[in-house]
């Protein structure tokens, strides 16, 4: 139902969907994290990957493509909460502040699909370049602060002798990396030839807001 909903909402009620009201829902995962049961929540995980991976391919609409990408990194999150609590809230804590940039940047460009997407880079260059570390974050292309989790969760689940999983996980990571891989091309490499007549946008005062993906 996510991808549907968010994609007849505005921006920022699709911010505050897609960050705030997972806190409520991690927060009761993990404090009866040790009553759940292992091999449904590693079950949901995977699941959730795969078609949040899987659903986002062919999207050209940016809050779909959010949506979806919210789907796989919530499978992360329940596929190493009753192993290590920790490393869960870890993986939330990045998502809530890449996600967060994001939509602030969207909002900002005004970018609900993939069309409005490939000027970003004549209006705003700064904001282009930051909107494709960020889109690396999300999709845990290393070194970027995204490739901390999903690492750490790796690791986590070869300890538990979860090896064949760890694997699935990982090639199922690699279908949100290409749609990630896809938007960053958009933004630099399919800008149209023309001459902006708008002011100098890219010279106006830098929001700190958009510089924190690349801070972390």
């Amino acid at each position: 139902w996510l991808p549907d909903v968010l994609q007849g909402l505005n921006m920022l009620t699709c911010l505050i969907l897609s960050t705030w009201q997972k806190l409520a829902p991690m927060a009761l995962m993990m404090l009866t994290s040790h009553q759940l049961n292992t091999n449904l929540l590693i079950a949901m995980a995977l699941m959730s990957t795969i078609i949040g991976g899987w659903g986002g391919l062919n999207q050209t609409q940016m809050r779909k493509i959010m949506a979806y990408s919210s789907i796989a990194h919530l499978g992360w999150m329940i596929l190493v909460i009753s192993f290590a609590p920790s490393l869960a809230l870890l993986n939330l804590l990045i998502y809530l502040v890449l996600t967060s940039s994001m939509f602030l940047m969207l909002m900002t460009l005004n970018s609900t699909n993939t069309n409005k997407l490939s000027i970003s880079w004549l209006k705003t260059p700064t904001l282009a370049a930051s909107m494709m570390t960020t889109l690396m974050a999300l999709g845990g292309l290393p070194p970027t602060s995204g490739f901390l989790p999903k690492w750490l969760i790796l690791q986590e689940m070869t300890k538990q002798h979860l090896g064949a999983l760890s694997a699935l996980m990982a090639m199922s990571a690699l279908l949100s990396l290409f749609f990630y891989i896809r938007l960053s091309y958009t933004i630099s490499m399919t800008s149209p030839p023309n001459i902006s007549n708008s002011s100098l946008t890219w010279r106006k005062k830098k929001n700190l807001t958009y510089v924190i993906p690349i801070l972390i």
